[in-house]
């Protein structure tokens, strides 16, 4: 009976003060109530502390969407973080293009130039998708996590305290309005002893929020570090991947300086003499002596039997000793052999010799 006395009772004055509360914060909106304002330094701090908690959650987000664009994914590892269990492990987009090259260039055949370049091709996509599950693994534990802990962890306190100070402000400021209406001596007295009540109460509380606050500048040394950390390791991926993409290059070769694209190419008619690209109208007719490769030329070549300087487009590497290997821009004698494939010709370079494939050549005048 005793312990349910004392629950209703407190349950009344709970009532009472939220009453209090909600009728000093409406007159103070209607201009009828004093409000006692918070010292500068005090709402320098809560001012900073609200905009690093506004720009800290844009940063989190957009790095998020940055690391992973797909929305459905992003979910899902949401709920398995909730849940304290690990996502489970999915492949990427460029190691599924790279398999996807892979398969495309087993099934044309290794021995192709299509077919191989799609595997190298493919290979190195693979390794771009690895360097990215790095990257993206680095920057959640370095740099999104601290993040996330400073949201979900101190600001959290840190409006808990700020809640509670607003809390012990309106009991200060009711306080002050129950004794300006005093008139009784004795109504007087205890409205002066609630008074100094209510300031020590909400002066302690302004001091605990206020060294709370005072945090905010480490954890902005906190997050520079951890930003520093997440520039290292997007430093690392794009030069990780800068150099997968020089080596591919190396191996596949580039274009000579001369050719140029042509983006009005007829879709229709496929020129795998220049990869992907052929020299414009105007190009070929300020190339001089230089002739793109063409069907027409292969077939004088292969009907003359005569002996021609080609150039190398881009490297090969012979998949057998029956080919000649080739360098990027090097000129060698090309010559067709009767029953040779008609992607293929003879190369000689020097005392060298061996079979070529044509998309790799453009004849020489």
């Amino acid at each position: 009976m005793n312990i349910m006395d004392f629950n209703v009772k407190k349950l009344a004055a709970d009532a009472g003060t939220f009453l209090s509360r909600a009728v000093q914060f409406t007159e103070e909106k209607l201009g009828q109530a004093e409000k006692t304002e918070l010292d500068a330094h005090l709402e320098n701090l809560l001012s900073k502390a609200e905009c690093t908690k506004i720009w800290t959650e844009k940063i989190m987000k957009q790095t998020e969407v940055l690391l992973q664009p797909n929305p459905n994914a992003r979910i899902e590892e949401f709920v398995y973080e909730k849940l304290d269990r690990k996502a489970p492990s999915r492949i990427n987009n460029p190691e599924l293009l790279g398999q996807y090259m892979i398969d495309a260039g087993t099934e044309f055949g290794p021995g192709t130039a299509y077919g191989n370049a799609l595997i190298k091709c493919g290979e190195t996509q693979k390794r771009i998708g690895t360097a990215d599950r790095e990257l993206i693994q680095t920057s959640a534990l370095n740099f999104l996590t601290p993040l996330r802990n400073f949201i979900e962890g101190d600001y959290k306190t840190i409006a808990k305290e700020r809640k509670l100070l607003q809390n012990k402000r309106l009991d200060l400021d009711a306080a002050k309005t129950r004794l300006k209406k005093a008139k009784a001596a004795e109504t007087k007295s205890s409205s002066e002893q609630e008074l100094r009540i209510t300031q020590s109460e909400f002066d302690r509380q302004a001091e605990i929020t206020r060294l709370l606050l005072e945090g905010i500048s480490s954890t902005h040394a906190h997050h520079l570090r951890c930003l520093n950390d997440f520039v290292e390791a997007q430093m690392t991926y794009y030069a990780q991947c800068y150099q997968y993409m020089l080596d591919l290059q190396k191996q596949l070769g580039s274009f000579p300086s001369n050719y140029l694209s042509n983006n009005n190419q007829n879709s229709g008619t496929p020129v795998p003499y220049a990869l992907s690209n052929a020299i414009g109208p105007s190009a070929l007719a300020s190339a001089g002596s230089l002739v793109v490769t063409c069907p027409s030329n292969l077939n004088d070549l292969k009907e003359s039997n005569s002996n021609r300087k080609a150039r190398v487009l881009y490297d090969y590497d012979a998949a057998n000793s029956t080919e000649l290997s080739l360098l990027a821009d090097e000129v060698i004698t090309v010559f067709s052999v009767v029953g040779m494939d008609s992607d293929w010709l003879m190369g000689e370079r020097g005392n060298q010799k061996g079979k070529v494939p044509i998309t790799y050549l453009e004849l020489l005048n």
